[in-house]
């Protein structure tokens, strides 16, 4: 059964916006470090987004996964490189990366991939 991904991806931004209203001084801070941390430098922004996929999947972080395989699509990654960092994942994690790179991260480049073209 698929889930919707970009439902998934709207809560999860409108949640860091509540989490602004509410613990603003937290938030800044996170945000800050996200900024920080996703800035181009040695890696480019495409590079960081695809890390944070496979990162996403060998976590099994649905959020995580749903959100950065949209911002990988974003920065110009491709369906099969979003699907090659997930095989990177799945070679640490094994099988439970794999069954999140063939079912919720299929689900995303099938919901988000056309965004961009």
């Amino acid at each position: 059964m698929s889930k919707n991904v970009r439902g998934l991806l709207n809560e999860f931004v409108g949640g860091l916006g509540n989490l602004g209203q509410t613990n603003e001084s937290m938030a800044n801070a996170f945000m800050g470090l996200m900024g920080a941390a996703y800035e181009p430098k040695l890696l480019d922004l495409k590079t960081k987004e695809l890390i944070s996929v496979a990162i996403g999947c060998y976590n099994r972080c649905e959020y995580c996964i749903v959100y950065h395989s949209y911002k990988a699509f974003e920065a110009g990654a491709t369906k099969e490189e979003i699907l090659e960092a997930a095989m990177v994942a799945v070679a640490f994690g094994g099988g439970p990366s794999v069954a999140y790179s063939v079912t919720l991260l299929n689900d995303c480049i099938n919901e988000f991939q056309n965004d961009f073209k």
